[in-house]
């Protein structure tokens, strides 16, 4: 009997974890057709189905489940593997790969990441701008930049500060509708705010301020966009202090109110925090970020 080919294996833990060709072929930067010949494949090898198709998607089988068990053990060992190999050398050179907030990376990072790169040159970045907490352990990133405690068992975590939150208006806005002077008075103006995310009702709420979904004029959970959307003039957003400052398009209203603020954590594995290029990184962004 043949054995799997690991590149099947890899594809099929794929469309197991994203439930279906199209959405693990973006995930894996690879296409639909390879996928699903690695799939056929591998159930030919194995002489077993491993998936329903399905309008839904892609669904395990009871011999699918089991073999995902194994297929993570050993992508797990692959990583560690990865892992040790990597810690061994002593060269501040190589790939280190980040992982941050839509807002943090592409607002705050920069100027950080081009002192890196002038600091040391041979540190090549990958940064992955997202809201969703990437596996560590098995290298989807070496670093993570989250407004959250991670709850990954098992990695080296660190509250780095605390980002004061302001609401901003372009002034076209401010000209048409005025300034609000509290943040109580926000409930008489166009907000910008997210869809499905609780963040800024939570925050209102925190303040005594009970509003839901329909408080929101223009709803998305792209927080670039939302302030994008606050350049343009189209209403009242919210941002981190650091950003909306620097930013010569708006100003800040409600400036004497407290519009609170997001803790920033930096993680990290910790097999991870030995490879010199990735402790480095670690220890640059700790300084800049708190700075």
């Amino acid at each position: 009997m043949s054995q799997p080919d690991w590149s099947q294996i890899q594809s099929f833990a794929a469309v197991a974890e994203h439930g279906s060709l199209s959405a693990a072929a973006r995930a894996q930067n690879s296409s639909q057709p390879t996928l699903s010949r690695h799939i056929a494949q591998l159930e030919a090898t194995l002489g077993t189905r491993l998936f329903d198709r399905s309008r839904g998607g892609m669904v395990l089988t009871d011999d699918g489940a089991d073999l995902l068990v194994h297929a993570t053990a050993m992508a797990d060992a692959a990583a560690r593997f990865d892992t040790t190999r990597d810690a061994r050398g002593s060269d501040i050179a190589g790939t280190v790969r980040l992982t941050a907030s839509h807002v943090v990376a592409n607002f705050i990072l920069p100027p950080i990441l081009r002192d890196l790169h002038r600091a040391y040159p041979g540190i090549e970045i990958e940064l992955i701008a997202s809201d969703t907490t990437e596996n560590l352990l098995r290298r989807e990133a070496d670093i993570a930049l989250r407004m959250y405690r991670p709850t990954q068992p098992d990695v080296i975590t660190r509250h780095i500060t605390d980002l004061p939150l302001g609401a901003y208006a372009a002034p076209s806005y401010i000209a048409r509708h005025g300034a609000p002077e509290t943040l109580h008075d926000l409930q008489h103006h166009t907000i910008i705010g997210y869809d499905r995310s609780t963040l800024i009702i939570d925050g209102f709420a925190a303040r005594g301020l009970d509003v839901g979904r329909d408080f929101f004029a223009f709803r998305s959970d792209d927080q670039v966009l939302c302030w994008h959307m606050v350049i343009a003039g189209y209403g009242i957003g919210f941002t981190q202090q650091r950003v909306g400052d620097a930013d010569k398009r708006v100003v800040r209203v409600s400036r004497d109110e407290d519009a609170g603020s997001m803790p920033l954590w930096l993680t990290a594995h910790p097999d991870l925090r030995r490879i010199p290029r990735v402790r480095r990184v670690f220890d640059w962004l700790a300084r800049a970020l708190s700075a």
